[in-house]
């Protein structure tokens, strides 16, 4: 079993932004496989069904971005599973360029507030991610002003693509190995 949590804030004012990347990836999945995320328990939005056999939890912590630790620690205890082998983290990253995935096996937070969270929580950095990029902020931006803005109608499309290969890429990890989506899409975008 896995947990696959995307990270995002609630309420519709967060709808579409860059921090709410990991919810989207979340709901593509959703909709792939068929599976409403709609439950409410464990301070989280979330659904169970299967990705090519193998059952899942599709998680949106609802504790807003800075807590999504605690949302993920009872999903994690509620389902008896081991971060490192059955626990994958969707979100936003403004260290990489709008679109590009960077896949990880464990890590630090890298000053994401939400993995700071996760890994406080659930106690180790040794679990799997997706990052999606989101873009540099601008360096007159205020950093909270730029990742909870919306993207640009250029960039759209770039994230949507990002969000389907990060569907991909949950597949793989699932089916084969985190190496094979890593050796994948740890690529830079064109």
């Amino acid at each position: 079993m896995y947990i696959i949590a995307g990270l995002g804030n609630p309420t519709r004012d967060y709808k579409g932004t860059r921090h709410n990347v990991g919810f989207d990836a979340i709901d593509a999945i959703a909709e792939k496989y068929k599976i409403g995320v709609d439950s409410k328990k464990h301070k989280g939005i979330f659904g169970t069904g299967y990705i090519e056999g193998y059952k899942v939890v599709l998680v949106k912590p609802q504790t807003y971005m800075n807590l999504s630790g605690e949302s993920i620690r009872e999903f994690m205890d509620y389902y008896k599973i081991n971060p490192e082998d059955e626990l994958i983290v969707l979100f936003d990253d403004i260290d990489l360029d709008v679109g590009q995935l960077r896949i990880r096996k464990k890590g630090s937070a890298g000053g994401h507030n939400g993995i700071k969270s996760i890994i406080s929580h659930v106690g180790t950095q040794n679990f799997m991610r997706i990052k999606i990029g989101v873009g540099e902020k601008p360096k007159h931006m205020d950093l909270a002003d730029y990742v909870l803005g919306h993207f640009s109608k250029e960039e759209r499309p770039v994230v949507d693509e990002a969000i389907d290969n990060a569907v991909k890429a949950v597949e793989l990890m699932i089916t084969q190995d985190v190496d094979a989506a890593m050796n994948l899409y740890n690529q830079k975008v064109r």
